[in-house]
């Protein structure tokens, strides 16, 4: 298991989604705020829905960030027929994927699919005392949508988990939630938006806190979604993406709960929580208090 110093904070996105410029963006925003690559996690599926797969993936390789495999990097490097995302047969987002996903399989190199070969499935790792875990949707299930309203899912992942804290992406949309004594970290994707009307996108921040406990936080994201929705166009196969990227709207909800859903196009807030200090820390941290 890894153990990441607290002199600097993580940063951790996921879905860079085969846009270039965002993850351009995201780039220049860690060197920004002087996050080295070490301490950068994506959770997965690099490629998917917008029109440059191969040079994203070439970008994320190149950072030399952590990267744990989605479920586009299990299919692509499996040269799978389909993108696994768990979407329902006949539903809307079904039929977008007959598009990109081909558009994608077919742009991706062998190298690229050699590196996604050899992703790990999660990633474990220790931060101000605290244990974490990092996965792309479920904990034994890869493709498998987990959102902040369905709490009984919750609940089963994180029994499952093994840790303080998870961290996880797939389903789009950023949330932390608290569940039981751990915590569920959906920090959001990069390469679309979160549904909430704005083109930007999402990413979230873990940073130790003074008192020896830890910082969790989501941060809006702007980049050149035209040029992305540009580059989409350019190819006429799933013109409903070029769309969201420029109005912040799915041109799908299919995937989404009943509570999410209803939150379409309503600007997201930042979220921030605060973790108390754990073992030794957590003594230390009193000690401190008292004095």
């Amino acid at each position: 298991m890894l153990t990441f110093p607290t002199d600097r904070p993580l940063l951790v996105f996921g879905g860079p989604y085969s846009n270039l410029a965002a993850t351009e963006a995201m780039m220049a925003e860690a060197e920004r705020l002087g996050i080295p690559p070490e301490h950068i996690i994506c959770t997965g599926d690099v490629v998917a829905y917008c029109a440059e797969p191969e040079a994203t993936t070439k970008l994320i390789r190149h950072w030399g960030i952590h990267v744990v495999a989605g479920n586009c990097e299990e299919q692509l490097a499996a040269g799978a027929a389909d993108c696994g995302c768990n979407f329902e047969e006949g539903t809307a987002c079904d039929l977008l994927a007959k598009g990109w996903y081909p558009f994608a399989n077919a742009r991706v190199s062998a190298a690229s699919r050699a590196w996604m070969g050899g992703l790990p499935a999660a990633l474990m790792f220790g931060y101000a005392g605290s244990r974490f875990r990092v996965i792309h949707g479920g904990v034994n299930q890869v493709n498998r949508w987990v959102f902040a309203s369905d709490r009984p899912v919750l609940a089963v992942e994180m029994r499952a988990a093994d840790a303080d804290v998870v961290v996880a992406g797939h389903a789009g949309l950023p949330f932390i939630a608290r569940v039981g004594k751990g915590v569920w970290f959906n920090p959001g994707v990069i390469g679309m938006p979160a549904n909430d009307g704005t083109a930007s996108v999402w990413y979230g921040l873990i940073d130790a806190t003074h008192g020896g406990g830890i910082r969790l936080s989501t941060h809006r994201l702007a980049y050149d979604a035209s040029r992305s929705a540009a580059a989409v166009r350019r190819y006429r196969y799933a013109d409903g993406y070029a769309r969201a990227l420029v109005t912040g709207l799915w041109p799908s909800l299919d995937v989404l709960p009943p509570a999410e859903r209803e939150e379409t196009g309503v600007r997201l807030k930042r979220r921030t929580m605060t973790l108390a200090p754990t073992g030794p820390r957590a003594v230390a941290a009193a000690a401190e208090a008292a004095e």
